[in-house]
Parts: structure tokens; C-alpha cells; sequence
């Protein structure tokens, strides 16, 4: 039987024809629906914000970065400013071997191994988006030697930056301070304090220092230019510009001279100096010896110059003047005799007899006298002249240390003085209720006798001692000391130095007050514990000398100083003012196991004085090696 032929259906292939049709139709329709939708949607509904979307990826907005203020002296020297210069920047993220691409920059340009190490410095503290100098301050030479070569290194280029120094180097580091690049933490605290807006583009901040307290003066408010871009990210015109505002100039109370001299007159020892204007509270000389190249840390301190200050014996990164902290010494007898008038504890014919020694009732401990022997009758003007410990051992039993406490303290013993610096410390001041929180102990009679000659528990820092030296030469007039003179804004020379007045006033009975005076006079001339460092003075001034122990002394045990570590050796102290009936400056003077403070701090101070008061360095001093000193 033959195959059967099938037939086709036509009608119903044609109906499912026309199905498949219409549903593609149907389908395209849909789609086409959408897409207008779609544009209907981006066209009309959406089109500012595309519009500004646009705009924005044909403009763009780059921060201009503020000059930063200048800081000078009362006299117009500068102490920090700033110079234009190349850098050499890596953007680590756009290199592919950074190792190998820093090898063949060396090859164009001079890069050192200190380099390398702060590079890795700032690499580690930042981010790989971040461009970070490798080589700062090119020459021209090298700027083009890496011009011609720049196509072989990608996320490498030369910028033209500002950068700060400061050229009095040490000798003002712990004053002025200094710049670093902008850390984490230097951005939370921008948030918190609600400027980060103002520190776009910006990669330093002022770290320590004037630089870090009056930031806010120096930086200045940072301008925008808006760029019109093609394409390619090229700018093609500028269409807005809106100026940076250069950060406003500073004008310190500091005298550039003085404090030159006054650095010098250190010579190798360690220590600090303050120099106030009594009048005024007007700060004109800020030493902490040794200091520290603050330029180093501008960019970032290599890791060797860094390991080298913070390593070093002689703590040159710590500021002497402003967080030392030392017993004060004989320093604090005049100031005792003030204190013993003031609570008639001691009148100025009162005398004593003094061994040379002191012993508590029913306690056979005796407590020295710095000469042995004693000195005699004794009254309170010869007591300051020939610093007479016994004297002021008796005269603190008989006050007390709560009455010690609460005179002394209005002289701004054991709290901070306000001056315009950050990281000031408060020294100490004893009290019986401070030993009891401190040490869950009571005070004892002994820490009293100790207490009278400025050991003991009593700390001070050069910054206070200066302070309440102001103070005592004002006749208990206090002014708050500063540094900041004038703040010149938009560097206008014209801008009104502001009144200062007076932050508090002691009630001193002016009669104990010229009694204490006369005496401190009388330290400088023959009998006085500081006669060689006020020999010839052509001006009349007022001076004390102390000595701040180091190392305890068991009892009977005599202090030989040749004899002791040369770090183990006593502190020496001088505070004076001058000139002694009006005083223009007042100071305080510690040098650092320098032993007696006639012998070496007095006459440091007596450099300081006679370049303010005459105009001339002096010639040098004798040493304590040149002839006899006086105890103190």
C-alpha cells in the first residue's frame, strides 16, 4: 500500500501566523511605551537634575588654598614665614611598582634615604589617594630634568607649593612651634569644631605652639575657582573665581634680640628663661633649652632625626619654660616674707638667732642651714639678703600650710597662668587637704619646715615663677602673660594694638612690699648671694637666687658638687626685675643641675637685663670657676 500524503492546514497555520504577529506587535508596542515613558521620565520629569549633573561634570570646582599668616616680633623681624618652591609628588595608588618607580626618580632626581623614610612616614599615616611629596624644594634643574621625563611616570608630578620656615631654628622652636600635614585626628577635631570646609585642599595645620593656638588667625578662609572642563578633564576657561583670604599677620610681644641673647647667654647649659613686662604682662623672652629644628617637622621628621630628639638625654622636644616642672628653692622667700607680714607672723624688726639650724619642738631632727654656723642675728631684710634657711624654716611653722597655701596661690603658685600657649602645666602648691586626697595621708610638721624653703612638695614651672615675679615687682598688680601683642588683620599694619588690663590686684600693704623690695636689691650688692652677677650694674635691680635639690641628702651628709652626677647636681634658680623702682622686666631663670643660682643663673640674667635696659650684649661673665660665689 502506497504512503499516505498529509495535507497542510492552511487556515490554521495562517492563524497562528497572525498570533505570533500580533503578539510581536503587541510586544514592540509595549517596549516602544517604555522607552517613551522612560524619556518622558528623564526628559521632563528628571531634566534638572541631569541638567545639573552635567553642568557639573563640565565644570569643575577646585579649592584655592590660603596664604598662611605671617609671625613676627614686636619689631617687625620675622619668625615664620613663607616661600614658594617645587615638590615631588607620588599618588602611591596610580603607580604600579612604587619601589621601582622611586629607584628610577632617583636617577633624575637626588632623592636620599631620609627621604625614602618619610615618604613610607606619610605613606603610612595617609592614604593611597593622597599625593605625598618623596623630594621637597627641587631646582630648577631637576624640575626639568623631570619635566622632559614626566610621560614614563604615571601618578608622579611636580607641584608648586608654599612652604613655611622658620629661620630662628631652635632658638624659638618652643614658642613659635610649627606646621605638620593634616593626620586623622587633625580632621575629626575640624569636624567637631565644624571647619573642615575651610581646610579643602589644604594639607597642613599648625601642630605646636603659636602656630597651633592662633590657627585660626593664621590659616585664613580658602577660595574656589569653578573650570570649565572638556571631555578629556582639560580645562578650557575659568568661569568664577572667589579669592582665598590670606590668614591674618601676628604680632608677638617677643623681642627677637633679646631672645637671641638670652639664648646665647645659656651657653651649654640646659634650662629656661621667661622675661615678662610687669607693666603689661607683655611676654618678651621664651627660652627652654635645648630645643629642636622645627622645619624638620614640617613635612614630615624622618625616622633618625626623629629617634635623635625623642632619645636624646637632654629632652630637647619637652618645653622647659611652659611644662617644667621644679621645686622652687630659695626662690620662694620673698614671697614668704610677704606672707609672714601679711599675717603678722613677723615684723621688720623681728630677729631670730640662727645656729644654723632648725629643730621642730620635742624633735631632735635638724634641718640645715646652708651655711654652716648660721648667720647669726637675722631680721627679714638680711634673711632674703643672705637667704637664710633657718629663718624660713621657723617662719613656716608659724604660718602654717594652709595660710602658705592660700597667700602664695594669689600670686599664681600651683595653677596655671593663662598665657596664650597650649599644654601649660599648673606646677603644685601643697595643702593639707591635697596630701590627705593625694597620698590618703596627713600632714606632718616636717613637710611644713621643707615647704618654707621651697622643697618639699612645692613644683613650679619657669612660666609661673616668671609670673608672680611680675606680679611682686607691680605691687601685687597681676596681668594675664601673652605673647600674641596684635593680630593684623589682612596683614594691615593699621590694625589697634588692644588695651590689656588688669586680670586681678593683691592687697599687699605697700610698706612690706618696698621692705621686701629693698631687700632683693640688696641681694645684688656686696653681702648678696648674687653680688658678682650685679657688679657694676649702671641701673639699680632686684634679684633672688635659689637652688632646687635633685637628689636628697641623707642627714649630716654635706652636698659636694664636684662630687655628683653632673645630672644628679642641684637646679639653680634667680628670679629679678628691673629697673628695681619701676620695673620695665621682670624674669626667672633656671638652669638645670647648674648648682648655685648666684653662680650660674644670676649671671644669665644679668646678660638678658643689661641688652634690654642699655642696648648692648655685655661682655662675658666670670665663671664659677673664676671666683668665690656666694651660697644661697
Amino acid at each position: 500500500m502506497k504512503g499516505r500524503v498529509e495535507l497542510k492546514n492552511s487556515q490554521r497555520e495562517i492563524y497562528y501566523f497572525r498570533l505570533r504577529l500580533m503578539l510581536s506587535l503587541g510586544f514592540v508596542l509595549v517596549m516602544l511605551f517604555i522607552l517613551l515613558a522612560r524619556f518622558v521620565y528623564l526628559q521632563v520629569v528628571k531634566h534638572s537634575h541631569y541638567q545639573t549633573l552635567a553642568e557639573n561634570n563640565r565644570i569643575s570646582v577646585a579649592p584655592i588654598v590660603p596664604n598662611r599668616g605671617l609671625i613676627l616680633d614686636r619689631n617687625g623681624v620675622v619668625l615664620a614665614h613663607n616661600y614658594s618652591g617645587y615638590t615631588l609628588e607620588i599618588t602611591p595608588n596610580k603607580v604600579g611598582d612604587l619601589e621601582a618607580t622611586i629607584d628610577q626618580l632617583a636617577q633624575l632626581v637626588d632623592i636620599q634615604p631620609k627621604d625614602r623614610k618619610r615618604f613610607k612616614k606619610l605613606q603610612a599615616e595617609g592614604h593611597d589617594f593622597e599625593s605625598l611629596p618623596i623630594r621637597n624644594r627641587l631646582s630648577d634643574e631637576e624640575v626639568a630634568r623631570f619635566a622632559a621625563q614626566s610621560y614614563r611616570f604615571r601618578g608622579v608630578e611636580i607641584k608648586a607649593r608654599l612652604f613655611r620656615e622658620y629661620p630662628y631654628n631652635e632658638q624659638t622652636s618652643h614658642l613659635i612651634g610649627y606646621i605638620g600635614r593634616i593626620n586623622e585626628s587633625d580632621i575629626e577635631q575640624l569636624e567637631e569644631d565644624k571647619s573642615a570646609a575651610n581646610y579643602r585642599g589644604s594639607d597642613y595645620i599648625g601642630k605646636t605652639g603659636i602656630e597651633q593656638s592662633y590657627e585660626s588667625e593664621l590659616h585664613g578662609t580658602t577660595g574656589i575657582e569653578q573650570v570649565e572642563v572638556d571631555a578629556g578633564g582639560r580645562g578650557v576657561r575659568v568661569l568664577s573665581r572667589t579669592p582665598p583670604a590670606s590668614g591674618n599677620n601676628l604680632l608677638l610681644t617677643l623681642d627677637a634680640k633679646l631672645q637671641e641673647v638670652a639664648d646665647k647667654a645659656f651657653g651649654n647649659y640646659r634650662g629656661a628663661l621667661v622675661a615678662i613686662d610687669p607693666n603689661n604682662g607683655e611676654v618678651l623672652a621664651f627660652i627652654s633649652r635645648p630645643g629642636y629644628d622645627p622645619n624638620l617637622f614640617i613635612d614630615g621628621i624622618d625616622e633618625d632625626s626623629w629617634n635623635e630628639l625623642n632619645n636624646s638625654p637632654d629632652v630637647p622636644l619637652n618645653n622647659r619654660a611652659l611644662r617644667g616642672q621644679y621645686p622652687l628653692g630659695s626662690t620662694i622667700k620673698p614671697f614668704m616674707a610677704l606672707a609672714g607680714l601679711y599675717y603678722n607672723k613677723r615684723s621688720p624688726s623681728h630677729t631670730i638667732s640662727d645656729p644654723g639650724y632648725f629643730t621642730l619642738p620635742g624633735n631632735s631632727h635638724q634641718y640645715r642651714d646652708w651655711k654652716k654656723g648660721g648667720h647669726g642675728s637675722v631680721d627679714l631684710f638680711k634673711s632674703i639678703v643672705v637667704s637664710c634657711d633657718t629663718y624660713y624654716y621657723g617662719l613656716a611653722t608659724e604660718l602654717g600650710i594652709d595660710n602658705m597655701f592660700n597667700f602664695l596661690s594669689q600670686f599664681g603658685f600651683g595653677k596655671k597662668t593663662g598665657i596664650d600657649l597650649e599644654g601649660e602645666t599648673s606646677g603644685l602648691l601643697p595643702s593639707q587637704e591635697w596630701k590627705q586626697k593625694r597620698y590618703q595621708q596627713k600632714w606632718y610638721a616636717g613637710d611644713t619646715v621643707s615647704a618654707g624653703i621651697g622643697q618639699g612638695y612645692d613644683l613650679v614651672t619657669p612660666m609661673q615663677l616668671a609670673f608672680a615675679t611680675a606680679v611682686l615687682a607691680n605691687d601685687g598688680v597681676g596681668y594675664r602673660p601673652h605673647l600674641v601683642r596684635q593680630v593684623q588683620h589682612g596683614g594691615s599694619k593699621d590694625t589697634p594694638i588692644p588695651e590689656v588690663n588688669p586680670a586681678f590686684t593683691i592687697n599687699l600693704n605697700p610698706e612690706h612690699v618696698a621692705l621686701v623690695k629693698r631687700a632683693m636689691v640688696a641681694v645684688m650688692q656686696p653681702g648678696g648671694t648674687a653680688a658678682q652677677a650685679g657688679a657694676g650694674a649702671p641701673y639699680a635691680f632686684a634679684g633672688k637666687t635659689g637652688t632646687a635639690q635633685v637628689v636628697g641628702m641623707k642627714q649630716g651628709e654635706k652636698y659636694i658638687e664636684s662630687q655628683v652626677a653632673e645630672r644628679h647636681r642641684d637646679h639653680a634658680w634667680f628670679i629679678a626685675f628691673a629697673p628695681a623702682d619701676k620695673p620695665k622686666i621682670a624674669l626667672a631663670v633656671l638652669a638645670e643641675n647648674g648648682g648655685h643660682g648666684g653662680a650660674v643663673a644670676a649671671p644669665i640674667a644679668r646678660k638678658v637685663l643689661d641688652y634690654y635696659l642699655l642696648g648692648k650684649v655685655p661682655k662675658p661673665l666670670p665663671t664659677v670657676n673664676d671666683v668665690e660665689v656666694e651660697h644661697d
